[in-house]
């Protein structure tokens, strides 16, 4: 069993890159004994913005930075329980977190400048939030924590087509 755990502040975090992929020496917190999760995979979005504003038009426009982090201090796992399927199943966390970065890049792609846009960059970043947590938590649920190969198939497929689709959101 794995939970998936999300952080968006933004201490030591490992930035998501389309080659890197997690291994276990990459989970640097202790174990939680107390509980059966056999991984705990920390990781999130990092968000910032900067808008420009002229004296005599306003908001003239803004700029962000969009980034999936995973967080290696937060992160654990029980060494006599986990294998690479349970490494897997902890890596499509992350890339579920990246999934989600370029999910609000391009929703940001497409924002017009306005009067309220950092109220609107907010409550953007504030969905995506809730949008990563709610598919992290799915992804749990219809994998079983990665003891259902069906559902970890499913979602590796899943991920790996949009994440494929949104190729031009990705950072280098």
């Amino acid at each position: 069993m794995a939970v998936f755990l999300c952080f968006q502040q933004d201490s030591k975090g490992v930035a998501w890159k389309e080659n890197f992929k997690l291994n276990w020496q990459d989970f640097k917190a202790k174990p939680d004994k107390s509980t059966e999760a056999v991984a705990i995979t920390a990781s999130g979005i990092t968000f910032g913005y900067s808008v420009q504003r002229s004296s005599t038009r306003g908001v003239i426009g803004f700029k962000s930075e969009v980034f999936a982090h995973f967080y290696p201090e937060h992160s654990w796992y029980k060494k006599e329980s986990v294998d690479n399927h349970v490494l897997a199943h902890e890596q499509l966390h992350f890339d579920i977190t990246e999934l989600h970065a370029r999910y609000f890049r391009e929703k940001l792609s497409k924002l017009e400048v306005n009067s309220n846009i950092t109220e609107v960059l907010n409550t953007l970043h504030n969905q995506t939030n809730t949008s990563l947590a709610d598919m992290q938590n799915k992804y749990d649920t219809e994998s079983n924590y990665s003891m259902d190969n069906e559902g970890q198939v499913k979602w590796s497929t899943f991920v790996a087509k949009e994440l494929k689709r949104l190729q031009k959101f990705k950072v280098d």
